[in-house]
């Protein structure tokens, strides 16, 4: 099975073609990361306009280096939502464009089915397996069964991790994107330098972070305030600490409490090598496999798009040109084909 996916849920124009839900043939993406970076954020109504510009284009060059015709291909999956309203609108409406004129089967993704996809990418994994989420909009814990079937067992009461990532990044003077320079920033500082909260840690598995990034804030205005420098590899460093604790502790109590032998991290915190680390020792102690995507699929990318819709193209699923885009969108919705 060959499935075309398109992705444009923010601020990345993205296609790529996947053969079996495993392998990629070819991806193309077209970033905006430059376009934004001088406004500090994604600015949407930019985001949309970009990706009416790139989408055709990046199509085109995607099924060139895949060597494959519309007559090779099995389906179209496209992101459906959660995302940016305009932006997604862009890639539905293309991705129902090019199923009217070719008659392949469309399928709508959910974002984060996507990224739990891609943790199947170029591997031999297969489900059932616990996922954790981290992004810039989502921490979540999800169970995924053996029919590719999603069932949230804890998701942030406020913040997602990587939301405070990036206004972490913003509070200590770097530039966009924020998180993955957090990260670096980390690795030469002392996450023992400051006591920030790890809230909720001792309670199920829901998180909340918008404590934490309010107590950075704090800690960055006392140190102003009695003219102290501050310290930005010891802030980046102990905020991860705390995020990174709370994440570990959350998912080794899932794996325990679901009896799951295989974890996956998805989204792009999944990236970050502090968690990477963190996650991999308390696997190997706790007696659990955990799997990361490369590094270049934790991001935002159509060919987890295109692995998710093989999985649900398999089983039958498939969406009727009526298929919209929701900003906000939830994973029951979406997998009771409310879309």
């Amino acid at each position: 099975m060959r499935v075309l996916g398109i992705e444009t849920s923010c601020d990345e124009t993205a296609a790529a073609v996947v053969e079996d839900g495993r392998r990629i043939l070819a991806q193309t993406v077209a970033s905006q990361v430059a376009t934004h970076a001088r406004f500090g954020g994604v600015v949407p109504e930019v985001a949309s306009r970009q990706h009416v510009r790139d989408v055709t284009q990046v199509v085109a060059r995607t099924l060139g280096e895949a060597g494959v015709s519309w007559g090779d291909l099995d389906g179209i999956a496209v992101t459906c939502g959660p995302g940016l309203l305009g932006a997604l609108l862009v890639g539905v409406s293309a991705a129902k464009g090019y199923a009217l004129a070719t008659g392949l089967p469309l399928v709508g993704v959910h974002h984060i089915a996507g990224h739990v996809a891609a943790a199947f990418l170029e591997t031999d994994l297969v489900p059932p397996v616990l996922a954790l989420v981290v992004s810039g909009g989502h921490t979540e814990i999800l169970d995924l069964d053996e029919g590719f079937r999603f069932t949230r067992l804890g998701a942030t009461k406020d913040d997602a991790a990587g939301e405070a990532y990036d206004k972490v990044a913003r509070m200590v003077g770097l530039a966009y994107p924020g998180g993955p320079k957090v990260d670096e920033l980390a690795q030469r500082g002392d996450p023992q330098a400051y006591d920030f909260p790890r809230a909720m840690l001792e309670e199920g598995l829901d998180f909340s972070f918008s404590g934490l990034k309010s107590a950075v804030a704090g800690e960055i205005e006392r140190q102003k305030r009695q003219g102290e420098a501050v310290r930005a590899e010891d802030v980046c460093a102990s905020f991860q600490q705390a995020v990174v604790d709370v994440l570990v502790e959350k998912a080794a109590r899932a794996m325990r409490q679901t009896g799951r032998r295989t974890l996956v991290v998805a989204g792009g915190v999944a990236a970050n090598q502090g968690l990477r680390r963190a996650l991999t020792a308390r696997a190997a102690e706790e007696g659990f496999a955990v799997r990361f995507p490369p590094v270049r699929l934790c991001t935002d990318n159509a060919a987890m798009i295109a692995a998710a819709g093989c999985a649900l193209l398999a089983r039958g699923r498939c969406d009727a040109l009526t298929l919209n885009a929701h900003a906000q969108l939830s994973l029951d919705a979406w997998q009771a084909g409310r879309v």
